[in-house]
């Protein structure tokens, strides 16, 4: 008698959640999990702006996989995703024959939201991945190598677009790696100009307006500009034009601006918005009992009807209830509705800076900072337990 296969797309938060939960709620002949993935690991996406400054090995922000799953009771296959096959259950990969389903996890992660800006997707750095993290540390520091022989002031200007938790923390380490950066290649520490470009009116929207005011003027005290209110109107080889017709001649354009959800979702036939899915109270996609989506691609309400900004916290918490409710399906047993229970919110401003709000308490400076590096443990934890907190974490 054949079992029911799970098949989990993307071991990201979400997905790797779902697939530790399956593997301790299942005994052994319960169900076939299979995990897809395009890389042998996972990288931990809030820590990618560190070694895109050049403040951390990319290595600190990659877990194998293998490492971290029970592969007796979880097979991994290394491949890219082509096509998800609703009407036939099958999902198609590169490297390997088709895999049909009969419960499908779509935790595939983002693409970047260009908002239509000329040029941005040719001419701009991405923070995505372990490889786009390493480019962009490598081309930094070829910039400021070539400023000694060339002096040309756009070599060590550095454009971020976009003032979301990702550009912020960003700018953050790139705050901190300049007083290195700038002695190793003997340039000038105060001829380097790192520039904020956001369209909206604020830095860090939605966050309290304390702890923006704190954030702000302690990077506006290293140096960083913010221009507000202003967004790029295009993105070229040497720099960006804003809105208005103002340009910033730049060598080093990184976008943070913005995400969608994957663009095989919407290629599947479900229904999306802006390549994410509204998904039901049991994380499932419309028109489909067995199909269910979790992490960037996924859209989730608040009692106001205005989605969760798409984080790290939320797509955990629905990968743990996820594994629960697949495990008490396939048992014959009730699911349970996924109900988002936000548990505070740290944004680094660098090694030892931070901000952050846990309960009702706001936090700033380095007792923030150490919340946030509590939440990263907390992560490792869930995933590996403390061997994985004793490798991986760092106070």
């Amino acid at each position: 008698m054949s079992v029911p296969k799970i098949v989990v797309l993307g071991a990201g938060y979400g997905g790797l959640m779902t697939v530790k939960g399956l593997q301790k709620k299942l005994h052994y002949n319960e169900a076939e999990v299979i995990l897809v993935n395009l890389n042998p690991y996972h990288y931990i996406t809030t820590k990618l702006h560190e070694p895109a400054a050049g403040t951390s090995h990319p290595d600190h922000a990659r877990i194998m996989i293998n490492s971290v799953i029970n592969q007796q009771k979880v097979k991994f296959i290394q491949d890219k995703v082509t096509a998800i096959k609703l009407e036939d259950k099958t999902v198609q990969l590169e490297n390997n024959k088709p895999i049909s389903y009969d419960y499908l996890v779509i935790g595939l992660g983002s693409a970047p939201e260009t908002f239509g800006i000329k040029g941005l997707l040719e001419n701009a750095y991405f923070i995505r991945n372990i490889n786009s993290v390493r480019i962009i540390r490598e081309h930094l520091e070829y910039m400021f190598a070539r400023y000694q022989s060339e002096q040309k002031d756009e070599l060590i200007t550095i454009v971020v677009g976009g003032a979301g938790f990702t550009g912020i923390e960003f700018i953050g380490e790139l705050v901190d790696r300049m007083p290195e950066l700038c002695h190793e290649y003997d340039v000038p520490l105060e001829k380097v100009r790192i520039v904020n470009v956001e369209a909206a009116p604020t830095v860090l929207p939605g966050f309290d307006k304390d702890l923006v005011d704190y954030a702000v003027k302690y990077l506006e005290g290293k140096g960083v500009e913010f221009i507000l209110s202003t967004p790029i109107e295009e993105c070229k080889e040497d720099g960006v034009i804003l809105k208005g017709g103002k340009e910033i001649k730049a060598a080093t354009v990184v976008w943070t601006g913005g995400v969608r959800g994957n663009k095989l979702v919407e290629e599947s036939g479900i229904e999306t918005m802006r390549g994410r899915v509204k998904v039901d109270e049991y994380l499932r996609a419309p028109g489909y009992e067995n199909v269910f989506v979790l992490g960037d691609s996924s859209l989730v309400f608040n009692e106001e009807e205005r989605p969760y900004p798409p984080t790290a916290q939320m797509s955990t918490q629905q990968g743990q209830l996820l594994g629960e409710n697949l495990a008490s399906k396939i048992r014959g047993g009730e699911m349970k509705p996924f109900k988002y229970m936000p548990k505070g919110t740290v944004a680094s401003l660098g090694r030892r800076e931070a901000i952050g709000t846990v309960g009702d308490k706001k936090l700033v400076g380095g007792k923030a900072a150490f919340m946030k590096k509590l939440i990263d443990m907390r992560w490792l934890y869930l995933l590996g337990g403390i061997s994985l907190v004793l490798k991986k974490g760092k106070l």
